[in-house]
């Protein structure tokens, strides 16, 4: 749905992420290769035929600090707008951002969007795409991280495949889930969520089917996997009319896949968009190739052959190779326990004050927090236009600027190129 004010704004939002060439980033993963290459050839031993039993070189522990300046909980949007804010305030920052993907912080937006549209499945694979300026960048964002055990003044640290099992705002330290402790000055918590999904759709002894037909939608790995999954033979159907639901129904019809969509709502967006302009997007869609069914919810799936028949509440069966779910997030919130953190009982997150602070030294952004607009009232926002804003105000207060969130949330949904 294209909007010029909302073009405008994205414009202004992306331009303020830098775009990375490809050829930088196929160069930087030559490089990579063979560096690889050597270490492998430098690594390998010699067989010594004397010796029965050789003794395996001791594993390599890792080398964490103690403590950090700044510890940055989550590695998505919201951190990395966080960790800018800071250096930008104070360049000589001490930065520790803790991932629980194996990946490099990356946008998520183009995983529903553009990455679908772009025709070389190459330049896919290695997740770039074209953005709305036609210009071809990396799904990754472009900052440099040091490894953990290098960090210092102004050199952030990632430390990616790693959770934090348990946060202490009292004393000021979280441990991690290889038992690790580590002390911060400042902590902020931008976890993200995860996606939901329905009961209908659990993999039970009588459809196991269903823990590999039906797919959620929030990451990478999950990317990664429907691509590979899909054929242009193949009948999907999409469950979900918000954002993320309307973006990959359109996107699936790129792969010339069959798509379905059911959503409760009248139209596409339906939450989100007057009733007209819902309905003006759901005939979009339709003459874009997806079978659009509207005011249906699924009560039923069963396995049968190789795919799975949906029954909806109106009756109608579909029979499909490949259920999406897009039904909205859950907001992270298992360290609330242990850290004594309040927790939204309806809109779901970490309850902040108008400066994102959940207790003294502690903020929270992005869509685990549910904070207080001075204007509007509490409110939680699940949109990649609110990570980056909250997280930079979270990293401005961070660095003492007290400053109450006051931004105007919009948003956009790029349904077709």
């Amino acid at each position: 749905v294209a909007v010029e004010e909302v073009a405008v704004e994205e414009a202004a939002i992306e331009d303020s992420f830098d775009v990375i060439e490809v050829e930088e980033v196929a160069e930087a993963v030559a490089a990579a290769d063979e560096e690889v290459a050597v270490v492998k050839e430098e690594v390998v031993p010699e067989v010594v035929v004397e010796v029965a039993v050789e003794e395996a070189a001791p594993a390599v522990e890792r080398v964490l600090p103690e403590s950090v300046q700044y510890l940055l909980i989550g590695a998505g949007t919201a951190s990395v707008s966080a960790m800018r804010a800071i250096l930008k305030s104070e360049p000589d920052a001490e930065i520790l951002m803790i991932g629980a993907e194996p990946h490099p912080p990356y946008m998520r937006p183009p995983l529903s969007k553009e990455l679908w549209f772009n025709e070389d499945k190459e330049e896919s694979s290695q997740m770039v795409f074209k953005d709305w300026s036609g210009n071809k960048r990396s799904l990754f964002y472009p900052d440099a991280f040091v490894d953990v055990a290098e960090i210092a003044p102004g050199a952030p640290a990632l430390l990616s495949g790693t959770r934090v099992s348990k946060l202490d705002p009292t004393n000021q330290k979280v441990t991690l889930s290889t038992g690790e402790v580590i002390r911060y000055g400042k902590c902020l918590l931008a976890p993200g969520g995860d996606p939901k999904s329905l009961e209908a759709l659990q993999a039970t002894e009588a459809n196991p089917c269903l823990g590999t037909r039906v797919h959620l939608f929030r990451n990478i790995a999950q990317y990664q996997e429907l691509s590979r999954d899909l054929n242009a033979d193949a009948k999907v159907l999409v469950i979900g009319g918000g954002f993320v639901g309307s973006e990959l129904a359109y996107a699936m019809t790129r792969t010339g896949a069959a798509v379905y969509q059911s959503f409760p709502e009248s139209g596409n967006m339906g939450k989100v968009l007057p009733k007209y302009l819902a309905n003006w997007t759901t005939r979009q869609l339709e003459q874009a190739g997806v079978n659009v069914r509207p005011e249906t919810k699924v009560v039923q799936t069963t396995c049968k052959g190789s795919g799975v028949e949906v029954t909806l509440n109106n009756g109608e069966q579909l029979q499909v190779d490949h259920i999406l779910v897009a039904v909205g997030l859950e907001p992270s919130t298992e360290l609330g326990d242990s850290a004594g953190l309040e927790v939204h009982a309806q809109m779901g997150g970490y309850v902040v004050n108008a400066e994102l602070e959940a207790r003294s030294n502690l903020f929270v952004a992005g869509d685990a927090a549910c904070f207080y607009d001075p204007v509007l009232g509490r409110r939680r926002v699940e949109h990649h236009d609110h990570a980056v804003v909250s997280g930079k105000l979270a990293g401005q207060n961070m660095t003492g600027a007290s400053q109450p969130y006051h931004h105007q949330s919009m948003f956009w949904s790029d349904l077709w190129p």
